[in-house]
């Protein structure tokens, strides 16, 4: 238990997001660790909690700021943890979707203090 409680120390280093794209893989990559009931190695303290992310992109998607498709393509490359590449013709409109995504979490993300 004492370990656990070291893990989430409130004296680690607050370390923002270098933008949407890595908030985005983080939220992937720990949700999949949550998931499958593993800690995760970070020990850096995020300005943001995965809830946090999940309700941005939930009310940014309510909004009409992110389309049902753009959700499907950071869902799908997400899962892969790469972006889709606009070079490979299968990945050419889920790379101007992602794209377009990943402008619109940024600066909402951007707006709450959790990128650089």
């Amino acid at each position: 238990m004492q370990a656990l409680k070291q893990q989430f120390n409130d004296s680690a280093p607050l370390r923002k997001f270098r933008d949407g794209e890595a908030l985005w893989f983080w939220f992937v990559s720990s949700q999949r660790i949550r998931d499958g009931l593993r800690r995760g190695r970070e020990s850096d303290t995020r300005p943001c909690e995965l809830i946090d992310i999940e309700t941005l992109v939930t009310r940014l998607y309510l909004s009409g700021k992110l389309s049902a498709d753009q959700l499907d393509a950071m869902k799908e490359y997400g899962g892969r943890r790469r972006a889709p590449n606009q070079h490979v013709w299968a990945e050419n409109r889920a790379a101007g979707l992602w794209s377009a995504a990943m402008r619109t979490l940024t600066f909402a993300a951007a707006a709450r203090g959790w990128v650089e």
